[in-house]
């Protein structure tokens, strides 16, 4: 193998599988977010601080407080942060794309999803606005949200 100044050495690579091999039910709070996303909406919790998250959690992080009070979002964002990989059996896009934290609009925190620039690395930057991108027959399921896209047109 040759490095990129065109020494001989070994390159580490990994590979990687997102897997949560575990069942359980989705709860009241979970299995709202689920069936928002059936129907095409974005939802959030609003913690006792005041912010929101999305996905919604059934317990606020900081002060560990439960929570109920879901409120709708704009299905709109910043990424934050991605890594770009080639497709796999059972990704939501069938060309590269990047797995990425998204700042969904008015949340505090990010959420992990599928961004697709339509194979192109180069549009992906710190900050690009993107938006949900919606399965066509829904099923209230986190696939429902395909993945998200640039809101600008290359």
């Amino acid at each position: 193998m040759v490095d990129e100044d065109g020494a001989g050495g070994e390159s580490l690579c990994a590979g990687y599988e997102i897997a949560f091999p575990f069942e359980r039910t989705t709860g009241t709070m979970v299995g709202t977010f689920l069936g928002g996303l059936r129907e095409r909406r974005l939802l959030g919790v609003r913690t006792g601080r005041g912010t929101v998250l999305c996905p919604p959690a059934e317990f606020d992080p900081v002060t560990g407080e439960p929570l109920s009070e879901l409120v709708d979002l704009e299905p709109e964002g910043s990424v934050r942060a991605w890594t770009w990989v080639p497709p796999r059996a059972g990704d939501p896009v069938p060309h590269p794309f990047a797995w990425a934290l998204v700042a969904v609009d008015g949340t505090e925190g990010s959420f992990f999803h599928a961004v697709d620039t339509g194979g192109d690395p180069d549009r992906l930057r710190r900050g690009l606005r993107v938006r949900a991108r919606w399965a066509e027959q829904p099923r209230g399921e986190l696939r429902d949200l395909v993945c998200f896209e640039p809101l600008e047109r290359p």
